[in-house]
Parts: structure tokens; sequence; C-alpha cells
């Protein structure tokens, strides 16, 4: 290397960072709270362009193009446009095609259905602000897998996970008129990313929830708890935190309708609060009452709709506001199966969410990953119980410090959006992983965390079970993660994946805990409409038979106290292969992606209906 060139390298790299360096004061702590904020939506159509050698992110010599000082306009993101005719420009994002967002590329367009890869999307738009001084940021609710934002040709950051949302402050870079807005999305997998790279389900690529920009006061609030604390049923307490705020600021919560207001003054923008209440009506989910909760502050007034419930356990019982329940669930995929995408509506919510109440549930498994803020929200309105988790599932890399910096980040982001939602009763660390002393410190270090962020909920994980040396009809639980978990929960599959529907009643349980137990997965496949004898593979009556059977096995497991099946709906899946039977779809849905329910669906039904005379409170 030259003398020259070293010094011009230096300089470039210099540059470079008085280039990058407000993209590092722009990624701001996650505003939550979304529906209730002053937001603009970037909804509608945006054009795209299909990149699967991510020409318009590296040069030649695959050098990125937003890591040098003057990036060429050969750069995606420079949204560039030949001013004559003799400048070569070899994209054109206002001559391309355009997708909907929010929404998956998958399901929009046929050519797409399958690919994984790199997608660029451009959104132009003017934006005048309510009140000069204001602060202005984009928020993503989710971008599958890794994104790379930019904003008039300037770099916000990436942000990496696909189901978590995220934002950006763009104050100082937002014009009155003609803004555009690029995305670069890649949905390609990889060993080391959250999930890893193989699912049982379909691989979405996209913006696949909302996005907006959201306005706020120079000082604004950014994030808050607002929950009854560990254990007690009438003291709240919490925290709330400011951004922008100097030292000294007050901050009021109030609750109207219960006639209170407490007051607290933060330090550098945080503080920790505890009150006493008096009577209150406690969200369940036969009464799921939410009351208007107001936080302000001289510049501000945000309110939120929250319940108010305690969670605990004691021995093999799961209380909620003190009362034992039995979790009357069923497992989720965020998908809207009868439109076959990505699901992210309120009306996406509304329709899985009806179908579990209408099941008998008092409770649901959103699998395998946090599920859009909607579904959380409708869950609070209609009184369904929760479990939410991270997809640390199957094989991810337990070894990769990288993987491990990703899981906590996305249970960080998760927990930090939906810790006010009174539904959510269970973090959930993981599905499906096999047992070893690396995942055992993996999943510890996610336990530890997920504690320093919220604990007034209940911990557990997807285990699997084993069967009893030398007694294959004994099958025992003993995985030593279940010693770090409110409730043990398995998934198994007698009579699907191995054995026969009848061999359930045949087995008993060793299990090494005396805490709650919940089934977190059971079921088999069935072609809704396919018909024949219960010991007929795919037919819907051997899907209810294997039901039946199951749930004889249920109610003989020590300590049970809840199922959640696998699943709701049937829903895409690119392993699921066989022709005529399953064509890309996992079909152990009650319900089939033309929203016509199944025999097992009823079989489940009736068996939830004598649960709830069982446990008459909830």
């Amino acid at each position: 290397m030259t003398p020259i060139y070293r010094v011009q390298k230096i300089l470039r790299q210099l540059l470079l960072g008085l280039l990058l360096m407000p993209a590092l004061v722009w990624a701001q702590g996650l505003l939550t709270n979304l529906p209730n904020r002053h937001i603009t939506s970037l909804a509608g159509a945006w054009n795209y362009i299909v990149d699967p050698y991510e020409t318009g992110y590296y040069n030649y010599r695959m050098e990125p193009y937003d890591q040098q000082a003057l990036p060429s306009n050969s750069a995606f993101f420079m949204n560039y446009h030949a001013r004559d005719k003799t400048e070569l420009v070899e994209y054109d994002f206002d001559k391309s095609a355009t997708l909907a967002v929010p929404g998956d590329w998958n399901s929009q367009k046929e050519n797409l259905l399958y690919y994984e890869g790199t997608v660029w999307f451009k959104r132009s738009f003017d934006y005048t602000k309510k009140q000069t001084g204001n602060r202005l940021f984009v928020y993503f609710g989710a971008v599958n897998y890794k994104a790379e934002v930019y904003l008039n040709g300037k770099k916000l950051g990436t942000h990496e996970g696909g189901f978590t949302p995220f934002n950006f402050e763009v104050t100082a870079l937002l014009q009155p008129k003609d803004n555009f807005l690029v995305v670069k999305v890649d949905n390609k997998r990889f060993k080391q990313a959250v999930p890893t790279v193989n699912t049982d389900w379909w691989n979405y690529g996209g913006m696949t929830r909302e996005v907006v920009l959201i306005e706020e006061p120079a000082s604004f609030i950014r994030d808050y708890l607002i929950q009854l604390k560990k254990n007690e049923s009438q003291t709240v307490s919490g925290h709330v935190q400011l951004d922008g705020a100097v030292n000294g600021e007050a901050v009021s919560i109030e609750i109207p309708e219960l006639g209170l207001v407490h007051r607290v003054v933060t330090e550098r923008g945080y503080a920790a609060f505890e009150f006493k209440i008096g009577k209150i009506n406690h969200w369940s989910p036969q009464s799921p009452k939410l009351y208007e909760v107001f936080i302000k502050t001289k510049q501000q007034s945000l309110v939120d709709q929250i319940g108010f419930r305690t969670i605990s356990t004691d021995g093999p019982n799961i209380l909620l506001n003190g009362q034992s329940i039995f979790l009357r669930g069923i497992s989720i995929h965020e998908e809207n199966t009868q439109r076959s995408a990505r699901a992210f509506s309120q009306a996406d919510a509304l329709t899985a969410l009806t179908w579990a109440k209408e099941l008998g549930c008092n409770y649901v498994r959103l699998a395998h990953y946090p599920h859009n803020e909607n579904m959380l929200r409708m869950a609070d309105k209609l009184g369904l119980l929760v479990w939410e988790e991270i997809p640390v599932y199957w094989t991810v890399d337990f070894a990769s410090a990288a993987t491990l910096s990703s899981a906590k980040q996305q249970l960080t982001a998760a927990m930090t959006r939906d810790k006010n939602r009174a539904a959510i009763i269970i973090w959930s660390m993981a599905n499906e992983t096999p047992p070893s002393e690396m995942r055992n410190s993996f999943l510890l270090e996610l336990i530890a965390h997920s504690k320093t962020l919220d604990n007034t909920r209940l911990l557990s994980a997807a285990l699997e079970r084993h069967e009893k040396e030398g007694d294959p009809w004994t099958y025992v639980l003993d995985d030593k993660i279940g010693e770090h978990l409110d409730i043990v929960a398995f998934n198994q599959y007698l009579g699907w994946y191995g054995g026969k529907p009848e061999d359930a009643t045949k087995v008993k349980w060793d299990i090494r805990f005396d805490k709650p137990v919940l089934m977190s997965e059971f079921g088999g496949s069935a072609l809704q409409g396919l018909h024949g004898t219960r010991d007929e593979r795919w037919s819907e009556e051997y899907q209810a038979y294997l039901y039946e059977q199951t749930l004889l096995m249920v109610e003989n497991i020590p300590h049970i106290r809840g199922i959640s099946p696998w699943i709701l709906a049937d829903f895409r899946s690119p392993k699921r292969l066989l022709p005529g039977i399953q064509d890309g779809w996992n079909r152990k849905g009650l319900i089939s992606n033309h929203g016509i329910k199944k025999k097992a669906f009823f079989t489940l039904q009736s068996f939830y209906d004598k649960m709830a005379k069982q446990f008459p409170s909830y």
C-alpha cells in the first residue's frame, strides 16, 4: 500500500465516521404504545426492486456503498435519477412495480413465493410538522429478517430480527417535501440467525407490519411500565422513561375511573414508582376490564388501556388473581390462513382470536415468535391469556455469541413492547431445543435477562420429553432447564410421529418437577374434506380420533394445568410437500386454509366445555 493511498484511506475512514455518526445518535430506544401516539401511516404502495446479487448494495469488489465516504449513485439507497441522457443509471424505483406495505412479498407476487434474498423498497412522501420543535421518528413494526434503512440518502441504521419492532429518529433529516425512505430487506436464512435455517413455517419476506412516522415533543414519554406488583393485588409499581428531559421533570400517572393521581419526579428522565389502589376490577378471561391510564408531563399526555391482574404458581397450580386456573389453549401462527399471507391487522387478530374463543379457549400460545401488537391488544380486549415466545427454535447456534445477542435483543424488544398487556402471563424462552450444556447455558442467560426486564410474569419453554430406559410406555420430563422455569411445558406427538392414537392410553408419566405442567403441543394432520375411517391418515376422522385419545391421556398427566394443541389453522410450510394433501401446507390445523372447521375442532371444543365446568372460575 503506497503512502498516498494509505493517507487517502485514512481520510475516507474519517469522513465516513463523520457521515455515519448521526446514525449512532438517532438510534433511540424503542417507543412503546404505538396505537395511542400521534402517527402518520406510510402504508400503501411502495416501489420495489428484487436484487438477488445485491447490486444496489455492493460495488463490483463487494464493498458496501454505505461504507464509502461518497456513496456512488449506483447505490439504490441514493434513489438517483439520471440528469440527462448521457448518464448511466441502471435502476429506477419510480419505474419499478409496487408492493403493498405492510405485507409480505411471497403472497403478493407469484414469482416471489419461494424467494429468499434482498428486495429494496422505496416510498416518497411529504411531511409538515404539527409544531415547530417537535421530534420525528420512523417506526417499523417488523421487517423480516434484516433491514438496512435510509432516509434521503443517509443511513439510519440496521436491524436484525424478523418479528420485533424498531425505530430511528429522523428529526434532522426529514424535509417538508420530496422525502424518500429506502429499505433494503433481506430474508435469507443463516446459521447464526434467530430463528436459524431450519423452521417449519413460511419465511415471509418484507415489511410485514406497519411503518409509521411518529411526532413527539422535544421531551416526550418514551416508555413506561404500569402493572400490579408481583404477588400483590392492590399495589401498582413500575417506571417511566422520558426522552430529552431535563433533571427534575415531573410526571403524573392517573387512572380517572379509580380517582387516582400519582406524581413522581424524574432523574435523568427516569423515575420508578409504587402506589396503592383501592377497590379494583381485576382483569380476567371472564371480565377483561381495561382502565384508561394517563401518563402526563408538562409537554405531553399519553393514554393507554391497561388491565390489572396477578399471576403466580403454587406447587402444581397456576393462580390467576389468586384462583386456580386450567389453561384451555390453542397454538397460533401469525398467518391469515385464508389470505395465505402474514397476518398483521386488527381484522386478522380478531378473526384468529374469535375462532379461539369459539373453540372454548381462555388462553393462546403465540408461536413461535412475537406476534404483531394488534394480537396482544385484541387478546387484552377479548380476555384471552397469552404465552409469548421468541424464535429460539430447534437448533439455533447455541455456541455463537452473536446468536445469543440476537436472542436477547429480540426478547428485550418483545418484553419492552408488550409488558403492559394484562393478557400476557407467560414469557417463553425456547421451543424444542435439544438438551446440552451449551444449550443450557444459552437458555439460562435468557432466563436471567428476562427477570431483569419483568419479574411479574411466569417463565416457561416448550421442552421435549423422552421415554424411560427399558420402559417405552413411561414418558419422562426431567430437562434441567425446568428447574429454572415457573411452568414446565413439553411437546409430544404420539399417534402422529410414532405410535398409534390409541397408544396414548398406555402411557404413564414420570414428571420430576413440583410445578404446573403444560402440554404445549400435540396433534396430527388432516386435509379438510377428506373422510375415511379413524385409522386412515390425513382424514378428518383420524385427526379427531387422535385428539380423543390424547385428551384421555391429558387427564392422567400429573400436575397438568393446561394444553395448547398444534394448531388453530393450517399454515404454509415449505417442509410439507405431499401432493394432493399438503401441497406446501402444514395440515395440523383444526381449521382449514379456507376457514372451514374440521371434526377435531369440535372434539377439542367438547373437552374444553368439560374443563370449564371443572375450573368454573375462569
